[in-house]
Parts: structure tokens; sequence; C-alpha cells
């Protein structure tokens, strides 16, 4: 008998929901319901009856219940007790540059405090790995996305620019406004198609391919930019300055594979960011 379909029964049963019983795996919705149909198969009974309401429960299904939880607590005492005391539980993990500092560090300081054993190595965004920091936009297609924070983007401009006594800077006042562009970023795209909607266009100055290089640009008054707060951490001659055009933010989280390609440890941290760390995503 295989656990993980166990595991993925004892969800589904104490859920009643697949939906809700995927994300409690860290598994697509797709996935379980095909393990769940290959139990079925393999015991040659039906385990829930499914409906638009929902899952409901079989006689079958309840008397595999108890005996399914015995199983899989077994199994997890049999893991730990041949477990070898001074291994380290290891992961790789690919992060994203120029995220938050301080989001990065309180992350950081919850996987220490709650898997004191667990041994952290940071490799490159684009490196193979177990799982990366990055944003949702980088999400591959076989991949999980559990969000940690939001950073806004806010209008950056050098201390020593006009714009930064402005209480407010209107869309069309970034006319002809000499302008740091990073082609990759969308929600420069989407600023530049703002103002050309209202026949407005700025003076793009300068382009970079990650927001630290437009940081440096924006602060050796090279031109102005919109930046994520995070970056802003590493800035010290910027003003970031209130802008009266449509909110944009980003989405940072943990990208990891959703499939059993997982490691023991992977899944340990999920556990741990799921219920310890957030539910919900945090803004600044």
């Amino acid at each position: 008998m295989d656990l993980r379909l166990l595991k993925y029964f004892i969800a589904v049963y104490e859920e009643r929901n697949v939906t809700k019983a995927a994300a409690r795996c860290f598994v697509s919705q797709p996935s379980l319901s095909n393990a769940i149909r290959q139990l079925e198969e393999d015991l040659g009974t039906r385990l829930f009856e499914r409906s638009p309401k929902g899952m409901s429960i079989t006689d079958d299904a309840a008397h595999l219940y108890p005996r399914a939880l015995r199983l899989v607590k077994e199994s997890q005492e049999l893991n730990v007790m041949f477990k070898e005391k001074d291994e380290i539980a290891s992961i790789e993990i690919g992060t994203f540059p120029d995220l938050s500092p301080k989001k990065m560090k309180e992350f950081l300081q919850v996987l220490k405090v709650q898997l004191p054993s667990l041994s952290l190595r940071f490799v490159d965004h684009d490196c193979l790995s177990d799982a990366r920091i990055t944003l949702d936009a980088f999400k591959r297609e076989e991949e999980l996305f559990i969000p940690l924070w939001e950073e806004k983007y806010v209008l950056c401009v050098h201390r020593k620019h006009y714009f930064a006594e402005r209480t407010v800077v209107r869309p069309e006042d970034l006319h002809d406004e000499d302008f740091i562009e990073c082609p990759p970023c969308e929600v420069h795209h989407q600023t530049i198609g703002l103002l050309a909607d209202s026949m407005h266009k700025m003076n793009i100055v300068a382009k970079a391919d990650n927001k630290l290089q437009i940081m440096h640009l924006v602060e050796s008054g090279f031109g102005i930019s919109f930046l994520p707060t995070g970056v802003l951490e590493f800035a010290h001659e910027i003003v970031s300055v209130p802008f009266d055009g449509p909110s944009m933010v980003r989405k940072v989280g943990l990208c990891c594979p959703a499939s059993e390609s997982r490691t023991s440890v992977m899944d340990d941290v999920l556990n741990l960011i799921f219920t310890k760390y957030t539910v919900r995503i945090d803004s600044f």
C-alpha cells in the first residue's frame, strides 16, 4: 500500500473538500483527485461520493480512516526510530535579487527558530534548487506558489529632484520626465501604456535588468522610476513621492515542486510556512 495515497485519503476525509485537502498536502487538485481514484481502484471500492456540494464519505471510507491513521503514524514512528541523531536536514533555496532584506530576515528567523536543525544553502535564482524565493510572475507550471509578503511599487526620485517637494504626483506630471525603465517589469509597461493612452510619454534615459540597478541610477540622478518598497531599504539618496495612479504591487513567495519529487525536508518547511509563518500576505 502506498502511504502517500493514505495521507491524501486522510486529508480528503477530514476536509471533505478536494481543494482544501490539496492545499493542505501541497499538491495540485488534479494530482490529489487522481491519487484518490488510484486508491479506490487498488482497494476495489468507492471511498467518496462526489457532488457539486462537496465530498461525502462511504461506509468503506469510515472503516478505512482509523486504519489509515494508524499506518501513517507507525510509518512516521519508524522514520524517527531509525533516523540518525546527528543527521542534518539540508535544502537549497534560490533567491530572487533585490527582495526586501527586512522581510527576508523575518522569514529566515522563523525557519531558524522553528527548524533549528535545518541547514540552508542559498544559490542563484536560476540555479537548480529545492525551492525558490521569488515573484509570482516567475512561478513555473509544475510549481506551487506560497505567498510570503507583498511589496508596493512607489514613485522614486533623487532627494534633490523637484518632485521630492510634491505632496502628490499625477500621471500627466510624468510627461517628458527622464525615466529609467526596467524592460522585464510589468509595472513599468503599465505606466508607459497609461501615459500613451492619454497622449503623454516619458523620456527613457536609461534601462536596467533589475531593481537594484535602477536604484543606483535614480540615486545618481539619471532620472525617476518606480521601485518596490523592499528595494528602498538599500537606498540613501532616494525619496518616494505619493503617486495619484493605479496601485501596483509585486507578490513574493516560495516556489517549489507540486509533486512527490519534493524532499521530506521541503515538506517540513512547507508545513511550517502554512501553519506557523503566514496564511496571509503581509503588506507594507
